[in-house]
C-alpha cells in the first residue's frame, strides 16, 4: 500500500479543499480539482494555491476543471468531497450520473451525520470520513489563511473495511506535516461528535453576535452561554453512547479559551449572506436530544435564529 500513489480528485476549494489539495500535491499525488467559482479556478490555473499564516505552502496544479462533470472524466482513485453540507445532495446526483468507475469517497467535512448523506449512493465499504482539526479563511480566492491547526486530523473507514487505505491517506498527509491519524469506525464517529460540539459551542454565537471567537470567550456573559451549549451537547452525546474524553466540558472550555481573534466559517457565511451548516451542528444536537427526550433549549434557539437570519437574507432552507 505504501508504494502506491493514489490519484486524488477534490470537489470544493474552500479552506479545507485548498489545504488538502496543496498537501496531497506536495506528497507527490496526482491531484485534480474543481469548484463552482470559475474566477477562482482561473486564478488557480495561473497562480496555483497558497496556504499562509500557521502553515506556509504553495502548489501548482495541472488538472483544474470547470465543472464536476468534467473532472469526473479524470482517472482518479479517491474522490474527496470538501463542499458545504448543503451542496452534498446536488453533488451526489452529478457524481451518480457521470462517474464511470468505482472510486473511494472521502468526506472531508465536519458535522454530525454528513457521512450518511453518501450512503445509498456509494457502497458503505467505499466511504471514508475525515475529521478536520485545522481551520482557516480565504484571504484571496486561491489563498487560504490557516488560523489554527490542532493536530492530529482523524480518518476512518465507515465500516472498517478500508483500514489500509485510511492508513495510506493518513501517512501521505502526515509526510508533508498535515498530521493525520487513522482510527476505527467507532472512534471516527466519536471524533466527529467531539469536533462538532466544539464548533457548535462558538460558531452560531459568533455569527449572531458578530464577536470573534476570542472576544466571545473573553466576555463573561457569552462564556456562560457557551458552557451551557457544551453541557446540553454532552448530555445528548452520552445518551448516544459517544465516548468523549473525561472532564470534556473543562477541556473544551480550556481549548476554546485559546481560540483566535477571528470569525469561524459559519459566522463568515452568515455575515456574507450565504447558507450555513447550522443544521449539521447545533441542529443535530437538537435532533438527537429529541430522540432521547433531552431538552436542548440553547442549541434550539441558536439553530432557529441562524436559520431565521438566513431566511431573512434570502438564503438557506426556510422551513
Amino acid at each position: 500500500m505504501e508504494k502506491k500513489k493514489y490519484n486524488i480528485g477534490i470537489i470544493g476549494l474552500g479552506p479545507i479543499g485548498q489545504t488538502l489539495s496543496v498537501h496531497f500535491k506536495m506528497a507527490g499525488c496526482e491531484v485534480a480539482v474543481t469548484d463552482l467559482d470559475r474566477d477562482k479556478l482561473n486564478l488557480i490555473r495561473k497562480e496555483g494555491m497558497e496556504i499562509v499564516s500557521k502553515i506556509e505552502k504553495r502548489s501548482f496544479f495541472k488538472y483544474v476543471y470547470y465543472s464536476v462533470e468534467e473532472m469526473l472524466e479524470h482517472n482518479f482513485d479517491i474522490l474527496v468531497s470538501a463542499v458545504k453540507d448543503y451542496h452534498v445532495d446536488n453533488i451526489v446526483k452529478i457524481i451518480e450520473g457521470n462517474l464511470k468507475k468505482d472510486v473511494f469517497l472521502l468526506s472531508a467535512q465536519n458535522g454530525i451525520d454528513i457521512g450518511r448523506k453518501y450512503q445509498g449512493h456509494f457502497p458503505e465499504s467505499s466511504i471514508l470520513r475525515m475529521v478536520i482539526n485545522f481551520a482557516g479563511n480565504l484571504q484571496a480566492p486561491n489563498t487560504t489563511a490557516i488560523n489554527f491547526f490542532n493536530p492530529p486530523n482523524y480518518i476512518g473507514s465507515m465500516d472498517d473495511s478500508q483500514e489500509e487505505l485510511a492508513g495510506w491517506i493518513a501517512q501521505t498527509l502526515s509526510s508533508v506535516d498535515l498530521t493525520t491519524v487513522p482510527v476505527n469506525a467507532f472512534a471516527i464517529n466519536d471524533k466527529v461528535w467531539e469536533k462538532t460540539i466544539l464548533n457548535a459551542a462558538l460558531s452560531p454565537l459568533c455569527a449572531i453576535s458578530r464577536l470573534t471567537m476570542k472576544e466571545a470567550m473573553n466576555n463573561g456573559d457569552t462564556k456562560e452561554v457557551i458552557e451551557q451549549i457544551l453541557y446540553e451537547a454532552v448530555q445528548v452525546a452520552c445518551a448516544e453512547e459517544i465516548k468523549l474524553p473525561d472532564n470534556f466540558i473543562k477541556l473544551a472550555m480550556r481549548y476554546l479559551n485559546s481560540a483566535g481573534n477571528h470569525m469561524p466559517s459559519l459566522a463568515v457565511d452568515l455575515i456574507n449572506k450565504r447558507e450555513t451548516e447550522i443544521d449539521y451542528m447545533n441542529g443535530k444536537i437538537v435532533d438527537y436530544g429529541r430522540k432521547h427526550y433531552i431538552k436542548t433549549p440553547i442549541n434550539l434557539v441558536l439553530t432557529n435564529l441562524v436559520n431565521a437570519i438566513s431566511c431573512k437574507d434570502g438564503v438557506g432552507n426556510c422551513k
